[in-house]
């Protein structure tokens, strides 16, 4: 996805400064939350300085990791908290596994290793953007749940659960924030090959889900005053342009996916039998 991951990128890096406002070349700490999308393996309980290991669901660098090297121009320094297969909350959607850190989880870890600014991560209010993007799995573990009143109801339970931690990022001192949309999963070979149904139904729920983070992400700058910035990158329309336009961009299957790849491949352009090359696949 580098084509989406280079358009976020210099999205942030364009925003203009007005009244004050945070700029990308004006961004010393980046902290990001999320899921798979999001994650590189970094560990913050082995320290403020420890390495990226480069463990990414993209095979090869996601989106942080760009905006932490190619498109770092200020020396920003990035402490990733994501985790793979993260929800808002495993007590509200469980995660694939209970070992995975929900953004419930990951604030924590904020409070407990960053919040307090120690030598390393020596962040300020002005200097700092923290991004979040999650959802993916809240709403793809969640769309065809029959035991919710509704679906756009438990959404709403969703969105107090995720801003009640945004709520404690801001009491630790975060002003500046970017928001990400969940991106249109239902054109993934996951649901396609779960036939029409699923892919309505999920249709629908992402709909509401990011129309809902939307609607959030305003009242919460409206609420409050004197954050600085609270961005809502919308994903869709960069996926369903490269989807639309996908041999353009040099994808030959968007339908599909191969088994063989799932944990990652040694290069970017392996080739398992009788798959295509990785490289081919989005």
């Amino acid at each position: 996805m580098r084509t989406f991951i280079g358009t976020t990128a210099l999205a942030l890096s364009a925003i203009t400064a007005v009244s004050g406002q945070l700029t990308w070349n004006a961004t010393k700490f980046l902290f990001t939350f999320g899921d798979s999308y999001t994650t590189d393996g970094f560990n913050i309980t082995l320290g403020v300085n420890s390495t990226d290991p480069g463990y990414t669901s993209s095979n090869g660098p996601n989106w942080v990791e760009y905006l932490g090297g190619s498109y770092n121009v200020t020396d920003t320094k990035v402490f990733n908290l994501a985790s793979g297969g993260a929800t808002i909350d495993a007590a509200l959607v469980a995660p694939y596994e209970p070992t995975v850190l929900s953004i419930v989880d990951q604030v924590s870890q904020f409070q407990e290793y960053l919040a307090a600014k120690p030598y390393g991560a020596q962040w300020d209010s002005a200097d700092s953007l923290f991004a979040i993007w999650i959802g993916i799995n809240d709403v793809g573990n969640s769309y065809a749940w029959t035991n919710v009143t509704s679906q756009s109801a438990f959404h709403t339970i969703l969105m107090e659960r995720l801003f009640s931690q945004v709520d404690i990022l801001y009491e630790d001192g975060a002003r500046n924030f970017l928001f990400l949309t969940v991106p249109p999963t239902n054109r993934a070979p996951l649901l396609i090959e779960a036939g029409p149904t699923a892919v309505g139904q999920i249709t629908a729920a992402l709909a509401d889900y990011n129309d809902q983070l939307m609607a959030f992400v305003d009242l919460f700058q409206a609420t409050h005053p004197d954050v600085t910035r609270a961005t809502v990158f919308d994903s869709r329309p960069v996926f369903n342009t490269l989807l639309d336009n996908y041999a353009t961009f040099g994808y030959v299957n968007i339908t599909g996916y191969c088994a063989a790849y799932e944990n990652g491949t040694p290069t970017m352009t392996t080739q398992t039998a009788p798959c295509e090359p990785v490289s081919s696949y989005l």
